[in-house]
């Protein structure tokens, strides 16, 4: 691998970190990743971190190592803490998952009256999947109107179509509900209960540098997410809510031991987290809350991909054996040359087989 390591290493490379990191999963990234990309890789079992670690840059002007503190942008993975802050305000008694989205967004039109939050959480509601690029400046009221004077590509409830703008609803029904921005009702009911101090729009007030910068399939430098088009409290509504989150491999690991405890959900809340809610035609699973379900004889894996035209994450839950994988780089793709999109699940699966070694 082209660039320095964090977490291992050899000599005249990195400096070493304090992170762990387990030799079969390295040796196995020597052999599968390829020149060039920066990528940082988390796992864990048991609730203990086994592997954290970067490889390559961060920001390869700068000379900037990738590693388990780097930050990313975690892109449509931000769609299960969407899940997460719907289901925790249910906790509380301010919504049911089963509600008309009009008892929280007020008259909406007669062919979307029947949409409920429970069909936006699980792409079921007929919505476009998008009012335009990720970047393009949109308000809260623009998303809003927008949206419900939209034509429904199905009838709700009828067929699975992903939908950015369904989960963009859900962030301000999010804001109505609990009456904060998203981005705050997310920290301060999610992400502070989880020990997760890295993670969100602007809250962490971050630091240029502590933030990766993106490469696209030539290679070419595109900035960090934060030099696009931002609002001052983050990314315009086009984003909001269905991807944009920026965090760190460090705090994803918090993110799974508080979804394997109850420090932030109840299991009752975690159990429709994670159920096959709604099978999706192209894959070999259902759809939950914010997560893929793929179910076998022996295990329950959940899992969740967030890309753009250059970075690329995947997280995974192999839930009855307790193994996490996530792993985010910052150039997913090089013209001619590799894609890490088209192997992600073998590279997610080669991750968990050596944890499985290791135990």
């Amino acid at each position: 691998m082209a660039g320095p390591r964090s977490g291992g290493g050899k000599a005249g490379e990195a400096p070493v970190s304090r992170d762990p990191a387990d030799p079969d999963i390295d040796r196995y990234l020597d052999r599968v990743l390829p020149q060039g990309s920066g990528i940082t890789v988390a796992a864990a079992r048991g609730g203990k971190l086994k592997h954290c670690a970067g490889r390559g840059y961060a920001d390869r002007a700068a000379k900037t190592p990738a590693t388990c503190d780097t930050v990313y942008d975690v892109m449509s993975i931000t769609k299960q803490f969407t899940a997460a802050a719907i289901l925790k305000l249910e906790m509380s008694g301010k919504l049911r998952v089963s509600d008309r989205i009009g008892e929280h967004l007020g008259a909406v039109p007669e062919d979307k009256r029947a949409i409920t939050l429970h069909q936006l959480l699980t792409h079921t509601a007929g919505l476009p999947e998008s009012l335009g690029d990720d970047y393009d400046p949109l308000s809260r009221r623009q998303l809003l109107t927008g949206v419900l004077k939209a034509p429904l590509r199905s009838a709700p409830g009828k067929e699975f179509r992903y939908s950015n703008a369904g989960y963009s609803l859900l962030a301000a029904i999010v804001e109505k509900a609990s009456g904060l921005s998203y981005e705050r009702y997310l920290a301060q009911s999610l992400f502070r209960p989880a020990g997760m101090t890295r993670t969100g729009y602007v809250l962490p007030a971050w630091k240029r540098e502590q933030v990766a910068v993106e490469y696209d399939r030539h290679g070419r430098a595109q900035g960090r997410p934060m030099d696009h088009p931002w609002a001052p409290d983050g990314p315009s509504w086009n984003l909001r809510g269905n991807g944009g989150m920026l965090s760190t491999t460090r705090d994803m690991f918090r993110w799974h031991r508080a979804l394997t405890g109850d420090s932030v959900l109840s299991e009752t809340a975690k159990k429709k987290l994670f159920a096959p809610q709604v099978r999706v035609p192209q894959l070999d699973g259902a759809y939950g809350y914010g997560w893929v379900v793929v179910d076998s004889d022996d295990d329950r894996v959940a899992w969740h991909d967030g890309g753009n035209d250059w970075s690329l994450a995947t997280v995974a839950e192999f839930r009855r054996e307790g193994i996490f994988v996530f792993w985010v780089s910052n150039q997913a793709y090089q013209k001619g040359k590799w894609n890490l999109e088209d192997d992600q699940m073998k590279l997610t699966h080669g991750i968990a087989e050596r944890l499985r070694r290791g135990a």
